[in-house]
Parts: structure tokens; C-alpha cells; sequence
């Protein structure tokens, strides 16, 4: 009896490091299985705008259909007007895949950037992008939830804006896909534009 007793000791002490053991590895090792979806990344929101013809554009608008946002401002002297050649270019080198996408300018500057301003401005442009505009608490909500700095900055001749030069690529639940700008290389832009119009 004395030598079962002497036994079942060490197979209990065995059998309990074992169990700790495991339910440390379970705590500890990642789930091998898939998650099935990704996290969403907190970039962009509801907003309510105005569009280059003065009538009222909500986020609502996008809704059903990806979409490439771009802040910028019309009395920008390189980046900006870059930018939309390049998307210009890009929806025509897209075909039909171009149809598939929306593409939407919004402006940094409400003070200068009324309707007709901008409607004249996005005239030199593929005529598929949308302009933008709203009041100062507008254009700062949206910003705010597409995490867009931007910034007055006076100058001699009055003021330019300091803004960040990022196109938003969201998906036709408005959720972020991925981001480019106009120091990307065209075809990497245009793939994932393509892939946008495609998958979106």
C-alpha cells in the first residue's frame, strides 16, 4: 500500500505541471486559426459638404462604389494640381476599370475655395472628380476623420495652406484600403487604383 502511495505522488506532481504547462502554451501561442477579417483602420467618417455646383454631398454619396479622396486647395502651386493630373491621367489609363471608382477632391481652404472657384478650377481636370467645399467647422470635421493635417500659413502675398498630400483609398463601404501620393511611381498608383476599382 505504502509503495502505490509512493507512486501515485509523482505521477500527480506530473500530471499537474503538465496541465499548467498547457493552458500556458494556450495563453501564450497565437490562435492558428484565421481571423477571417482584418482590423479596420480608423481613417475616415461621415461628412456633410457641397460640391462644386453648390448643392449639398454627404459621405452617404459614396456609399456602394471605392473611392480616392484627395485634401488639397486650389491655390496650390505644385502638389495639388500635380496630384489631380496625375488621377486625370490615371482614370484614362484605367478604361473602364475608371468607372468603377469615385474620385474626390476636398478642399482645405473653405475661405477661398467657395463652389464656382472650385468648379472653374477642377475644369483643367478629368471631369469623373468631384470638388468639395463646406464652412471652416465642415472641411475641419472632415479632415478630422480622415486624421488630414492642415494649416494657414501667411506669406507675403496673403496665406498658403500647409495640408497632407495623401489620396485616401477606401472601399465601397468607405472603409481605408491603402494610400498613395504623388511621389508614388505611376504604375504602383495605377495598380492600386486598378485593384481599387476591381475588389472594392
Amino acid at each position: 500500500m505504502a509503495l502505490k502511495r509512493s507512486l501515485l505522488l509523482p505521477l500527480v506532481v506530473f500530471l499537474t505541471a503538465a496541465l499548467v504547462l498547457l493552458v500556458t502554451l494556450l495563453l501564450v501561442l497565437p490562435d492558428p486559426r484565421p481571423s477571417g477579417t482584418a482590423s479596420r483602420v480608423p481613417i475616415g467618417g461621415p461628412f456633410q459638404l457641397t460640391d462644386q455646383e453648390g448643392r449639398p454631398f454627404s459621405s452617404e454619396a459614396l456609399k456602394g462604389k471605392p473611392f480616392a479622396l484627395f485634401f488639397g486647395f486650389t491655390h496650390c502651386p505644385e502638389v495639388c494640381p500635380t496630384t489631380l493630373y496625375d488621377l486625370t491621367q490615371d482614370l484614362e489609363a484605367l478604361g473602364r476599370d475608371a468607372d468603377r471608382l469615385n474620385v474626390v477632391f476636398v478642399t482645405v481652404d473653405p475661405e477661398r475655395d467657395t463652389p464656382e472657384p472650385m468648379k472653374t478650377y477642377l475644369s483643367s481636370f478629368d471631369p469623373r472628380i468631384v470638388g468639395l467645399t463646406g464652412t471652416a467647422d465642415e472641411i475641419a470635421a472632415a479632415a478630422k476623420a480622415y486624421k488630414v493635417y492642415y494649416k494657414k500659413v501667411p506669406t507675403e502675398s496673403g496665406y498658403t495652406m500647409d495640408h497632407t498630400a495623401t489620396i485616401f483609398l477606401m472601399d465601397g463601404k468607405g472603409d481605408f484600403v491603402a494610400a498613395s501620393n504623388f511621389q508614388e511611381p505611376q504604375e504602383v498608383r495605377r495598380d492600386k487604383l486598378r485593384k481599387l476599382a476591381r475588389n472594392g
